[in-house]
């Protein structure tokens, strides 16, 4: 919760025990903030260390149960632990993560943006398959789903993150 500081009118941010800066207000399935005692939904804890698959099946797990802010949570942190050769594939698997929480919450144009710029960020690893991702079905995903929703709202967000035996493919 907010708090004022003597003769301060601003309100101090919430912060950790380390004294870090942190949002405790509650957030709903999307991510968006709800008011102070609100019920929301839990949210990954700030200092969460997954393996990289760990943390694809993870983001999946989120991503099948509408959670795609959530899943963004996860693959932002697999980012940031990543190697630096791996931080773009990273970055732009919580960017497509992130693209389709501004379609779960109505906002096509931010959405497509999204997509797009994650669809280009993975590009480059298209040869790798790093993990297992099937990164060209994710490009073709990105981008397809981006003009779609440059032209209708109505379109299919599910994705599948990771191909092979007990992932399926790309589904559309």
């Amino acid at each position: 919760m907010a708090r004022l500081s003597p003769g301060d009118h601003r309100p101090e941010r919430d912060r950790d025990p380390a004294g870090r800066p942190r949002n405790a207000r509650p957030r709903d399935e999307l991510g968006r903030p709800l008011p102070p005692g609100a019920s929301g939904v839990p949210t990954m804890p700030d200092d969460l260390v997954l393996t990289p698959h760990d943390a694809l099946d993870e983001a999946q797990r989120l991503l099948d149960a509408g959670r795609p802010f959530h899943a963004h949570e996860v693959l932002e942190s697999a980012w940031k632990a990543a190697p630096p050769m791996e931080r773009e594939f990273w970055r732009g698997l919580a960017q497509l993560a992130v693209g389709l929480t501004h379609a779960r919450r109505g906002n096509p144009a931010g959405a497509a943006r999204l997509l797009a710029r994650a669809a280009d960020r993975i590009a480059p690893y298209a040869g790798q398959r790093p993990y297992g991702v099937p990164v060209p079905d994710l490009v073709r995903f990105g981008r397809q789903t981006a003009d779609r929703l440059a032209h209708d709202a109505a379109v299919d967000l599910t994705v599948r993150l990771r191909a092979g035996p007990g992932h399926a493919t790309t589904a559309r």
